[in-house]
């Protein structure tokens, strides 16, 4: 692996630069069709500087260069989005970069999507630990059969799903079918998000590795540490080990540790989250530091749905913590379960006993979204209008906490009950 990463400043573009010369001559991308993985703007990263640097170098060396966004289940980006996400301006990508194109993942579409393999009963068994026994059929955008080789270029950030983000996960999901997706999602929601996120070796950490091992093309990965608006650390390699060194930074660099829990925490959103489904990390990543009986209220006017993919099933059955699906599955089973995970994921733990749910934690919507559909749903409703954000700071002592951009940092408490995995 080539890479480096601080904590107390941010690569140079100079810098930049040189790692990924060292690391592109080690890959020896000559003559290569490369296909570089990115993802979509609900992840905060340079992508701008990593677009410019990765054309500038590769364009003269490999003999075809293109970009697939790894959408997973979001929805497809518009061309203004995506010159956004590159940092070009209106008609820069027709003039400076013609010889590359940029395609959206389409994750739905059979039409789009090979089967590469399949995980069997008894792999499953093994990798989730017990946890789930069950052959899961492995497909991905077939677009990637006409490269050489794949270039994952992403973020790593606590995740409530793997653990950390990045490397193999901009595959798995990334680029990938739902099959594959609502397996390892539903795995994941099995051992529930406080204990599994910020964890750097899981179970689905270990599916995703081996959903990717199937593919019979060459995998690179750039795998970025952001700090604020920053690049902290930059990891070359194999997406295993690139992954690696990047989960170990940002360990370091997006857990906040607490000395006690709180009874109210705001979760302000960024507008990178423009609906529920993205926008419910402001719940993931604070869950860990809320006391039982505590609320987490999720701040974000500018949200006015749910989903813009999935609102339908989700207004349909709600959102509730895991062991309310886990006993009624014969009533779920029509629901994808990706859809039962982020249920639950938003729910947060609790209980379900003859009959009754129990939530852990309360979560409460102020954001566009009406007062009748939140409660629908299962969640609670806070006029927007009624929070003064600067009235929610500096009040720790109270018990109240205040996030101003919520969804990447990972809070904990230093004594932490949720810990239940040993990184290895």
């Amino acid at each position: 692996m080539i890479g480096k990463g601080y904590l107390d400043r941010f690569l140079s573009e100079a810098e930049v630069r040189e790692i990924l010369s060292e690391a592109f001559a080690h890959m020896h991308v000559g003559g290569k069709r490369v296909l570089a993985i990115i993802p979509d703007g609900t992840r905060s990263a340079p992508i701008d500087v990593m677009f410019r640097q990765v054309t500038s170098i590769l364009t003269p060396q490999v003999r075809e260069l293109d970009f697939l966004i790894a959408l997973g289940t979001h929805p497809p980006m518009t061309e203004d989005a995506i010159n956004q996400r590159l940092g070009l301006a209106p008609g820069e990508m027709a003039r400076n970069y013609s010889h590359v194109r940029i395609f959206n993942h389409h994750w739905k579409d059979p039409n789009q999507l090979r089967q590469i393999g399949t995980i069997s009963e008894q792999e499953v068994e093994a990798l989730s630990g017990g946890l789930m026994r069950e052959k899961v059929n492995v497909t991905i955008n077939k677009l990637v059969f006409g490269y050489d080789m794949l270039l994952i270029i992403g973020p790593t950030f606590p995740h409530e799903v793997v653990g950390f983000s990045g490397g193999n996960k901009y595959l798995f999901p990334g680029i990938s079918g739902q099959e594959i997706i609502d397996m390892f999602h539903w795995l994941g929601a099995t051992i529930t998000s406080p204990v599994i996120i910020g964890t750097k070796y899981t179970p689905v950490r270990k599916v995703v590795d081996a959903a990717a091992a199937l593919l019979p093309i060459e995998r690179n990965c750039l795998s970025l540490v952001v700090k604020g608006s920053g690049l902290a650390g930059l990891y070359c390699g194999t997406p295993e080990e690139a992954w690696a060194g990047a989960a170990d930074l940002s360990d370091k660099l997006h857990i906040v540790y607490k000395d006690r829990p709180y009874t109210r925490v705001l979760s302000c959103a960024p507008p990178m989250y423009d609906d529920l489904w993205v926008g419910a990390k402001c719940t993931y990543k604070l869950e860990p530091v809320v006391t039982p009986g505590g609320e987490v209220i999720i701040y974000a006017p500018h949200i006015t749905e749910i989903s813009v993919t999935h609102g339908r099933l989700i207004e349909e059955i709600g959102y509730h913590v895991r062991d309310y699906f886990v006993k009624q599955m014969d009533r779920f089973r029509h629901i994808p379960r990706g859809v039962l995970a982020h249920s639950t994921h938003v729910k947060g733990v609790g209980t379900f006993e003859l009959g009754v749910e129990t939530p852990r934690i309360s979560v409460t919507l102020a954001t566009g979204i009406p007062e009748d559909v939140c409660r629908r749903v299962n969640l609670g409703y806070c006029d927007p209008e009624s929070i003064r954000p600067a009235e929610w700071e500096g009040r720790e002592d109270e018990g109240i906490l205040y996030v101003p951009k919520a969804g990447e940092i990972l809070y904990r408490l230093k004594n932490d009950p949720f810990a239940y995995f040993t990184s290895r």
